[in-house]
């Protein structure tokens, strides 16, 4: 993925109170970055951040980190975060780091729950390792969600989708639930936050896939 260069991107983000700047150092501590024992949720590759920010507002008993690796798209989110006030939503947090190092960043067991909208299809079979649904990754996720903790996956492109399906069994998850088209499942619709891309891909009349998974 090739992104423009921002060049104050960087000065944003190391000067914001949103942005936490030392994230291995909160390793297990989760509790107290955000003040209190609330479960600990997080969205991979949060792009702007609409999802994430969302997500916190409508569940203040739950505490919402987002990760994103580039601080181009990062910026985004910093700026959006800041039109509202700090007490409006003290449940969230934003990290800028690969997602290869969360357990890094958390402890085995502190997470609840994790979200993958939209990501990187990365098409290329060299790369495949690199596809956030990758079972690669998902022995990263094993190593920091609770016993009964899941992956919520969503996307419009049917072949990373398609991959998907078939990486949770090879990697020794399970699959809770799934759809080819979100929008038109009634049950899993139910409570649906959507990102900028889910808007912007449904509008177009693009199916919206989703999966859940668990260990």
């Amino acid at each position: 993925m090739r992104l423009r260069n921002i060049p104050q991107a960087k000065d944003v983000i190391a000067n914001s109170p949103f942005v936490v700047q030392e994230p291995k150092e909160t390793k297990g501590k989760w509790n107290l970055v955000f003040g209190n024992e609330n479960p600990v949720h997080i969205e991979v590759g949060m792009g702007k951040g609409r999802f994430i920010m969302d997500m916190a507002r409508l569940n203040p008993d739950i505490n919402y980190v987002g990760i994103e690796r580039y601080d181009s798209v990062l910026l985004r989110a910093v700026q959006k975060r800041e039109t509202y006030n700090m007490e409006e939503i003290p449940n969230l947090r934003f990290i800028c780091m690969d997602a290869r190092e969360l357990a890094e960043v958390f402890e085995k067991g502190e997470v609840g729950k994790i979200y993958l909208n939209f990501s990187d299809p990365w098409p290329k079979d060299r790369h495949a390792k690199r596809r956030l649904t990758s079972r690669q990754f998902l022995a990263c996720y094993d190593q920091i969600l609770a016993l009964d903790g899941t992956v919520e996956f969503k996307t419009d492109n049917r072949t990373l989708f398609d991959f998907s399906l078939e990486e949770i069994p090879e990697a020794g998850w399970v699959l809770v639930d799934s759809t080819f088209d979100l929008h038109h499942d009634e049950r899993l619709n139910e409570g649906n936050v959507m990102t900028e891309y889910e808007e912007k891909f449904s509008t177009m009349g693009n199916p919206i896939h989703k999966l859940i998974a668990k260990r």
